[in-house]
């Protein structure tokens, strides 16, 4: 999977959304009060992962864990880490899968649903390093994605799939049961890219290319946005413009593409829709009338 994130980048990245949207109510600690240390992985006892740290500041963390029905942490070295096989019973359809938890933007997408408290299923590639990062409060997944019966197991009980960057989107059977699927796309961007950059963006346009027609293809509701740019910037802190258009010309903060791809979850189409991102001017006070619009105005342009 493209684009992977080490835990010290995402650390950073944790950081920036703390200080940003997805804490926006958090208030900081009085000066009187000794402040946590939000270092990842240094403590010689129990090993508690940065997600811990921050969840267990904004949300009193055993009560979160145990309302999430997570179990306690154990020492880095323990073997509670592996999965039980075993488990066969049919789960309700409640999860939402991140085909790319390696994804700088697909770990910000994770975070903001953990604290929205949704039951979150990512793709990663290393299974151990996950389970540091994000603790019990994602089901972490390691596999050939090639492998149909992987792909199988990791698409059980979920509703809706997230695919935060090109070449993430993995068909499995017409994706029966699934509710929903959210592509986040910069084909806009490739396709009008020139010269020496459009050379560096072939393949990453063809995979676009071929998500977007797996996607359209599944039968499955789905949302497409077109963004800009990504770019390193911080989230909620300007406003979009959703003009034809715009994708290939703007940019789009890549806190606020992933806020946007959370959103877009609760606003799922009849059947699908296409629309374009970026950093603007228009403010957005209520993404439901937001999501509604930009449907009607796909519906009105085809």
């Amino acid at each position: 999977m493209a684009g992977s994130a080490s835990p010290l980048s995402l650390s950073n990245s944790l950081s920036s959304l703390y200080c940003n949207r997805a804490f926006e109510n958090v208030k900081p600690f009085p000066s009187s009060e000794k402040r946590h240390s939000f270092t990842c992985f240094s403590s010689k006892k129990k090993k508690l992962g940065f997600m811990d740290q921050i969840l267990d500041y904004i949300e009193g963390g055993p009560k979160l864990r145990k309302w999430y029905g997570a179990p306690d942490l154990v020492e880095k070295d323990g073997n509670k880490l592996e999965e039980d096989e075993a488990q066969e019973e049919e789960e309700a359809r409640d999860a939402v899968l991140v085909t790319d938890g390696d994804n700088e933007i697909g770990q910000m997408i994770i975070l903001q649903l953990i604290v929205k408290r949704v039951r979150v299923k990512a793709l990663v590639k290393d299974k151990r390093v996950a389970m540091e990062a994000f603790g019990a409060y994602v089901e972490s997944m390691a596999g050939d994605t090639k492998e149909k019966s992987f792909l199988k197991k990791a698409f059980k009980g979920v509703r809706a799939v997230i695919c935060p960057v090109e070449g993430s989107v993995y068909n499995i059977d017409g994706w029966k049961g699934i509710q929903h699927v959210i592509l986040l796309s910069q084909l806009s961007v490739y396709r009008d890219s020139s010269g020496i950059q459009a050379v560096m963006n072939s393949n990453a346009r063809k995979l676009a290319e071929e998500d977007e027609s797996v996607v359209k293809a599944s039968g499955v509701p789905y949302t497409i946005i077109r963004t800009g740019v990504l770019k390193n910037t911080p989230g909620g802190q300007q406003g979009f413009c959703f003009d034809e258009g715009s994708a290939a010309k703007g940019s789009l903060s890549k806190e606020d593409a992933a806020f946007i791809c959370v959103e877009a979850l609760e606003n799922a189409p009849q059947s699908g829709f296409i629309f374009e991102v970026v950093n603007g001017a228009e403010k957005v006070s209520d993404w439901k009338k937001c999501f509604a619009a930009l449907m009607e105005r796909s519906t009105q342009q085809v």
